[in-house]
């Protein structure tokens, strides 16, 4: 069966992971800003999927975790 997810459906789903991997972790969005080397306001507008993050930032945000790209974006368990 074909599943249909929008853009949309999909950034949100990426933007939860990115706060629950966090929250996992005990980090507060200033030390992920800082791991990151993003700006607290990104990282907090895209918690609240004010913003769709670029592929560059996904990056920089699975590196900051010490994740595989590929293991941030599995949306397979959200």
């Amino acid at each position: 069966m074909f599943m249909r997810n929008t853009t949309t459906d999909i950034n949100k789903k990426i933007c939860l992971k990115i706060k629950l991997e966090r929250v996992k972790r005990n980090w507060s969005q200033e030390e992920l800003a800082e791991y990151s080397k993003l700006s607290v306001n990104t990282i907090g507008r895209i918690e609240r999927s004010q913003i769709s993050p670029t592929i560059d930032t996904i990056v920089q945000i699975s590196q900051a975790f010490e994740l595989d790209f590929n293991t941030l974006t599995d949306l397979s368990n959200i």
